[in-house]
Parts: structure tokens; C-alpha cells; sequence
């Protein structure tokens, strides 16, 4: 298989979008002026700070390297370091004179199986393959002038779906899931196996809590969540057993849009409620949830006091009313589909139409005409009707 085919959709459409942000292209174009007076110094620092290690030093590393290289397509010559720290960490380094540089923490190397450096390996291989380095978040968040906001939370969702893609490509090399959920759990424990009985299945117990923890309609993350670049661990190994029972590990395996549709609804436990924001974005978002949900609901008798009890767990207390234009709303619903086309993210549209589905089930069933409808507002924002249908699924039959 070639590997590219394995990175997140969502990752390479935020990707795409954000590169075109003016704030990422000004810092692009100034990283661009530096690297054309000579490199930005990435190699002499990693000689400075930490030990190159050589074929002769490190030969079962250099051969996973290899390994790993080879399994991804990738050409590039490999330059590997090590440097000081009881922190297991890994980190990829943006190319430089045809290099790219790979660096570990020495108790990483001293307590990693080789099969959990494979999947190491494999995932700071992945951002250069898939060209996570052109998209210089730390420069931007980092930066003498702090990025907006909405730009700051776009660029950190986005690193998580990186992170997704970059834990593919790993999973890819390892080749056995419960060797990369094992690593995994070292990365989020500091543990080194020899003290704690590793369970793949009490481990990711961890996800069906913390979606017990937001179950509530609208609710999101934490705002301490918001701004982390890396999906925590539990995530990332459910997000690795979906990736593991679909279509791009196994001939048998689920599509890739289901796939994608999970992990949507995984990293949204990450992301902040649309419901409470204040920004443009969140409005368009609240805009269109409302008129969505009136219009999908006068497609069936009438919207059932059920799903008024659910709207109004999004929209708050007595915010249905029997006077509500519902022509006046299904006529709106065009442009705000529009509007959310053009001011929101694909992940965004995702999670209102999860949200609508809710309000469509709230009843225990959705009619034909409901999922017609709900379809139909999926085709017109880019959501594929695996995702809707999917959403749909605690009561799949249509009455």
C-alpha cells in the first residue's frame, strides 16, 4: 500500500486550509528569507546538544530506521541522535541539505522493545511524509506576536489530527497493534512494563469514560484541552483500533469514511462547545444547528416533545416555540449551509450535523424523510452520508 493513502482526511484538509491562512503564509515566507541565507541550524544544534549516533553505534537502530523507511517510501537519508532525559519523548526534525534528522530520549532507546520503536520510528517518520514540517505551528504560537485565537485553536486541532496520521504511519511499520497500544501506554505512563500488567482493553476503558464525562448534548472539552497539540493517550490508541479494524489495515476492514467519522467524534472530546463560544465561527455554527434541526424535524409530523426536550438542552429552556416561521426557517437554511461552507472547518460541519442527528433520534427513530433531509445537508457541506448514518446508529431503522 502506499502510506500516503493512510493520513487523516481531516489532517490534510486542515492542512490545506490553514497553509493558506495570512498569518502561517507571513511566518512561511519568513522562515523561506532565512533558510535562503543558509540553513536554520537544526543539524549543528542536534551536534551540540546530543550524540549522533552511527550505524557502528546503533546498528538494530539504524536497521528499524531502514525498515521503517522502506515501508513508507521514503528516500531521504537518515541522520539518528540521543540525548539525556528519564522523559520518554521522540521528536522529527524538518530536512535540512538533504538530511532528516530523528532524535530520542535515552531512556526511550534503554526501555522500548523493538517493536515499540518501530511504531516510534514510524511515527516521526510519518510527519515528514506527510509534510507536517511546511506547517510551522510552534513558530506561530510561539511567535513575538500571538496568533488570534480561532487561529491558535485551528492549528492545535489540526496537530492532533496530525498526530492521528503520524500514529498511522507508525502502526504501519510496527505491524501489530498491541505492540503500539503497549507503546503507547509507556509514552502516557512512564512505566516500563515491568511493575504493571499491560491491558489493551482496560486502557481504552479510559475513552468510554471521558465520553461519559461530556455526554451531555453540546458539552465540550475543557478549556485546558483546547490548546493541547497532542491527543492524549487513550484516544490515540482507540484511534489506532479503528484505524486497525478498517479498510487500510485489512481487506475485510470497515470504509475509510466510517473510519474518519470515529475519529471525528474521538478528537471532538478535545475541542471546545460550539454552543458556548463567542466568536463568528461558533454563531454560523449555533445558525445553523437551529434552522437544521426545525427543518429536518417538519419533515416528519412535527418535531415530537422528545426532541423538543433535546433542542432545548442545545438552544436552552423554552427556546421551541409553536410560533417559530418554520417556512421562513426552511427557506434560511440554504444560505446558512453556505455561509458554513465558507467560515468553518470540515470537523466544525461534522459536529453540528452529529448534533443534529441527536435532536433527529431523540425520539428513538428517525423517518425516511429526516435522514433524506439530514443527507441532503450533509451532500451540500462536504460530510459524507456514512458519517450521518453512522450518527443514526443507536436506532439505524427507519420507520
Amino acid at each position: 500500500m502506499n502510506a500516503t493513502r493512510l493520513r487523516s482526511q481531516h489532517d490534510k484538509e486542515m492542512f490545506d486550509q490553514l497553509l493558506e491562512d495570512p498569518t502561517v503564509k507571513k511566518v512561511n515566507e519568513q522562515i523561506a528569507k532565512r533558510e535562503g541565507k543558509g540553513n536554520l541550524g537544526i543539524r549543528r544544534h542536534l551536534l551540540s546538544t546530543s550524540v549522533r549516533l552511527t550505524r557502528t553505534m546503533a546498528a538494530p537502530l539504524h536497521k528499524i530506521a531502514a525498515t521503517c523507511a522502506e515501508q513508507l517510501g521514503l528516500t531521504i537519508p537518515l541522520e539518528l541522535y540521543v540525548f539525556p532525559s528519564a522523559t520518554y519523548n521522540a521528536a522529527c526534525f524538518k530536512p535540512e541539505e538533504g538530511r532528516l534528522f530523528v532524535m530520542f530520549a535515552s531512556s526511550l532507546l534503554e526501555r522500548f522493545e523493538p517493536g515499540e520503536l518501530k511504531f516510534v520510528m514510524g511515527h516521526e517518520l510519518g510527519h515528514h511524509l506527510y509534510n507536517h514540517h511546511d506547517l510551522p505551528i510552534g513558530y506561530v504560537l510561539r511567535g513575538k506576536t500571538p496568533p488570534s485565537a480561532k487561529l491558535a485553536l485551528a492549528l492545535t486541532s489540526w496537530s492532533r489530527f496530525a498526530e492521528v496520521s503520524a500514529d498511522r504511519a507508525g502502526a504501519y511499520c510496527a505491524n501489530d497493534l498491541e505492540t503500539v497500544a503497549h507503546s503507547l501506554f509507556k509514552l502516557a505512563s512512564g512505566l516500563s512494563g515491568q511493575l504493571v500488567n499491560f491491558s489493551l482493553a482496560e486502557f481504552m476503558q479510559q475513552v468510554d469514560e471521558m465520553q461519559m464525562e461530556v455526554s451531555e448534548p453540546g458539552q465540550g472539552a475543557p478549556t485546558e484541552d483546547w490548546f493541547l497539540t497532542h491527543p492524549f493517550s487513550p484516544l490515540r490508541v482507540k484511534a489506532l483500533k479503528l484505524f486497525d479494524e478498517s479498510e487500510l489495515a485489512r481487506e475485510d476492514g470497515t470504509s475509510v469514511a466510517d473510519l474518519e467519522a470515529s475519529i471525528h467524534s474521538l478528537m471532538s472530546l478535545m475541542e471546545p462547545s460550539y454552543l458556548e463560544a463567542r466568536t463568528d465561527t461558533a454563531e454560523i455554527m449555533r445558525r445553523l444547528l437551529f434552522a437544521g434541526a426545525i427543518a429536518v424535524a417538519a419533515e416528519s409530523a412535527g418535531i415530537s416533545p422528545a426532541e423538543i426536550a433535546v433542542f432545548e438542552t442545545f438552544f436552552g429552556n423554552r427556546s421551541f416555540s409553536d410560533k417559530l416561521d418554520v417556512e421562513q426557517i426552511q427557506a434560511e437554511l440554504p444560505e446558512r449551509i453556505s455561509q458554513a461552507r465558507t467560515h468553518t472547518s470540515r470537523p466544525q460541519r461534522m459536529q453540528v450535523i452529529h448534533d443534529l442527528c441527536t435532536i433527529a433520534r431523540a425520539d428513538g427513530h428517525s423517518t425516511e424523510a429526516e435522514v433524506d433531509l439530514l443527507l441532503e445537508i450533509g451532500k451540500n457541506l462536504s460530510i459524507p452520508g456514512a458519517f450521518i448514518l453512522q450518527s443514526l446508529a443507536s436506532n439505524p431503522e427507519l420507520d
